[in-house]
């Protein structure tokens, strides 16, 4: 669609710079989104073989814990659960992935998970929990890459709308304003032209 501007020299030339700003960005966008894709695409595999770890992980560990809820009675359970002896710290810093900010979460721990008494508890409780323990390190590095995929995600699907704008919108609009804007002035100078020639024949008829 053509811009409405006036066909003057001066606005041919203020497009042509806007072209040239706009080809430019274009070129700076699409390096940007692949930029994007390529960082997010190993992510991805990356997520898909943590989640499955994860789990897997989480399967065996609550097996583990229903057994031991089936060989426990549940006020001596609960006992033991009652007073945590790990402590866990959570930290959050970021990084820049292609100018997007996204977190990296980190954990840590300190003492001892089994800080119940043994003799009215079984050794399925202890594999229970230290399943869920081990496991704790992976599920916040998943949390951390799922989320920095999100954010990766927004940005290529950003990017992609403005890369798709330039180059189906802005540009071809300019470049239709310029041909218009040409074609207008050419037109001027063939009537000016005209007017001269007349102008001479009248001048030389008399």
């Amino acid at each position: 669609m053509r811009l409405s501007v006036s066909p003057t020299r001066m606005e041919l030339l203020r497009l042509k710079k806007r072209i040239l700003l706009a080809q430019r960005g274009h070129r700076l966008l699409k390096d940007k989104q692949d930029e994007l894709i390529r960082q997010f695409m190993p992510l991805v595999k990356e997520v898909i073989g943590l989640r499955k770890k994860v789990e897997e992980g989480l399967k065996k560990a609550f097996q583990s814990f229903v057994t031991a809820r089936m060989l426990i009675p549940p006020e001596f359970i609960e006992e033991a659960l009652m007073w945590p002896g790990e402590r866990i710290t959570f930290e959050v810093s970021y990084k820049y992935i292609v100018g997007v900010k996204v977190p990296e979460y980190r954990i840590k721990k300190e003492g001892d998970i089994h800080n119940y008494g043994l003799a009215t508890t079984s050794s399925e409780l202890d594999i229970a929990l230290k399943a869920y323990s081990d496991l704790l390190p992976s599920l916040v590095k998943l949390a951390s890459l799922e989320k920095t995929l999100e954010l990766l995600a927004a940005e290529i699907e950003r990017t992609r709308r403005r890369v798709n704008a330039l180059e189906y919108i802005f540009i071809p609009n300019l470049e239709e304003t310029i041909k218009y804007i040409t074609m207008k002035l050419s037109e001027m100078e063939r009537a000016d032209l005209t007017r001269l020639m007349r102008i001479k024949e009248i001048v030389r008829a008399h």
